[in-house]
């Protein structure tokens, strides 16, 4: 059973994400946050294994919660923000997962919740976008989303990984084994200084720091 905390300031939001989770046999709703602050206390007590977190929020926004709690649950950003300095932001605090009011149904935001538990990462197609601006803006500025010595194969794989990618599609993509792609993810970490999803997705993007 995957064990969820809700964290939103519109408690008819709340409402209707716990209804709609409460449907799933493998989903169980522990608990719900208003504010940012709020939801970091929650984290620290019940120990939800995802969180869903608004990004605008009173006391504490949703992205400075998520810099705060991303080491011990994973965060799926739940929002109606689509704009690209704040998926950057929010990649860059530690979401494994970034998805859109209103674009998805009951069924994707249940596989999100399952893919980010099981250590991947989730973005809405809507955002796809706003990650492509991010990896070429950051690529042509030659910050840290420059190409760190990663050969054209691995830079392939590290942009499929920013936009929410399984090892599984990157694999389909490129038309290679699920075997060679962990291979080029493990040697684009090696050069990006980095251990997980969350870490590259940041780094490539180049908005660490931009936040603060």
């Amino acid at each position: 059973m995957i064990r969820v905390l809700i964290a939103d300031d519109n408690p008819v939001i709340r409402g209707g994400l716990s209804g709609l989770l409460d449907l799933r046999d493998d989903v169980s709703v522990v608990g719900e946050a208003g504010n940012g602050k709020e939801a970091v206390a929650k984290v620290r007590d019940l120990r939800p294994d995802v969180t869903l977190m608004d990004v605008r929020m009173p006391i504490m926004d949703g992205i400075e919660a998520t810099s705060q709690v991303a080491e011990q649950t994973a965060v799926l950003m739940l929002t109606y923000a689509e704009d690209v300095e704040i998926v950057g932001r929010a990649i860059q605090a530690g979401a494994r997962a970034y998805i859109v009011h209103g674009r998805f149904t009951p069924d994707e935001l249940g596989d999100a919740i399952r893919e980010v538990h099981a250590g991947g990462t989730h973005v809405s197609p809507t955002v796809a976008p706003a990650l492509f601006e991010l990896v070429r803006t950051g690529a042509t500025t030659g910050g840290p989303g420059s190409a760190d010595g990663l050969t054209e194969r691995e830079i392939d794989v590290v942009n499929l990984i920013a936009q929410g990618r399984s090892n599984a599609e990157i694999a389909e993509a490129l038309f290679v084994s699920e075997k060679t792609v962990k291979n080029h993810i493990n040697r684009a970490y090696a050069k990006l200084g980095v251990s997980n999803r969350a870490e590259a997705i940041a780094k490539w993007l180049g908005t660490s720091g931009h936040h603060r």
